[in-house]
């Protein structure tokens, strides 16, 4: 199905494609054509012809005319079609003709450059003029909205109590203030032996708690600042480059890393079968639904990686049956699948997935499951 990787590593993906696949699963309520509007993500027009967006490469394997599945634009076309009793899509692209500016004197399109120009605007005077190279600025559409994750792809993150209590702490404030922000000094304990010289203030927020055992699965770790290191000791001093709230004492430091996140997403089904259940919401919202971000009480040491795709089932209500001749008879409903979503970031016992597909209202202790 069509598929753009966020940065191009398609070859990875089909190498490894092989892994889950299994017969593809046709939407029975697919259109026979579909023109991509703006706006539109390669997950959702999946969707559209498929049961299981991510047997995308199955589909795209079969046509033989699509080159490049990577790049498809607002205004193209997908067909539908059965061929030699394989199901496969074919691709009409929608040329977009540059728009001239009539209020410059010389305008260089891009065919007069591929052609060789040999024409040239001059003044009056016979001085030559400067012209304005047109260029046609097509963006091809994202596999998912990735404005919906940006926020959380560096912060925040998910600490252990271990690491908040062994963490450095911001000791005070240069120049007596009761709070600091951008622009700002800080006085840390106790950085000695730097990791890095950038680093970031955070300060633990709540718990993720396991809904089976009850285990404490780490901290939401509420992003603060980011500093710089501008002398070691005990304490050290660091200068606040940027803050979203203010600063504290009591505040955590740690290292800025950048490589922590990937950002190469290929979905596709867990390789092992995976239960577990949504914990929390992030972004401040109070009822989940599509695009929005949750946590699962699943992570790294359960097997969940980056791009993994799992169902949603809605939890089934515990209901009295008064019908029953079993006196106070309680019966428990099934679950009911409400929607699909996708890991984008795994921390080692939990994960951060957003909502790519929902179908019923989506509720804190909802399951998830392998598909």
């Amino acid at each position: 199905m069509i598929y753009r990787s966020l940065f191009g590593f398609i070859a990875f993906f089909i190498l490894s494609i092989n892994t889950w696949a299994e017969e593809i699963q046709i939407n029975p309520n697919h259109p026979n054509q579909y023109t991509v509007v703006k706006d539109d993500n390669l997950w959702q027009i999946a969707g559209k012809f498929l049961n299981h967006p991510w047997q995308w490469p199955e589909l795209w394997r079969n046509n033989v005319q699509i080159k490049n599945p990577n790049l498809i634009y607002p205004g193209d076309t997908i067909y539908f079609s059965i061929v030699n009793g394989k199901p496969q899509l074919g691709l009409s692209k929608n040329a977009q003709p540059a728009q001239s500016s009539t209020d410059f004197p010389c305008v260089i399109t891009e065919e007069t450059v591929k052609k060789g120009r040999t024409d040239f605007a001059v003044s009056e005077s016979g001085k030559l003029l400067p012209c304005i190279r047109e260029t046609i600025i097509k963006k091809a559409i994202n596999l998912i909205p990735s404005e919906s994750i940006a926020q959380f792809l560096t912060s925040p993150k998910v600490v252990t109590e271990n690491e908040i209590n062994r963490a450095p702490y911001v000791l005070d404030i240069v120049g007596e203030h009761l709070i600091a922000g951008a622009g700002d000094k800080l006085y840390v304990r106790s950085i000695t032996q730097p990791e890095s010289v950038s680093y970031t203030v955070f300060r633990g927020g709540s718990a993720y708690i396991s809904p089976e055992t009850g285990e404490n699965l780490g901290y939401d770790a509420e992003y603060i600042a980011d500093t710089t290191l501008q002398q070691l000791g005990d304490p050290a001093t660091l200068f606040i480059t940027k803050s979203s709230s203010e600063i504290r004492k009591g505040d955590r430091v740690m290292p800025k890393t950048e490589d922590e996140v990937t950002l190469n997403y290929f979905p596709r089904p867990p390789e092992k079968s995976i239960n577990g259940s949504i914990i929390s919401v992030l972004g401040g919202v109070s009822q989940i639904g599509l695009y929005n971000v949750v946590v699962l009480d699943k992570g790294t040491k359960d097997g969940i990686l980056a791009g993994h795709e799992l169902n949603i089932y809605q939890k089934g209500k515990t209901i009295n049956d008064p019908y029953s001749t079993i006196k106070n008879d309680v019966v428990k409903l099934p679950d009911e699948i409400a929607g699909t979503l996708m890991v984008f970031r795994p921390f080692e016992r939990v994960s951060y997935a957003l909502v790519m597909k929902a179908t019923q209202a989506i509720h804190i202790l909802d399951k998830v499951k392998t598909p």
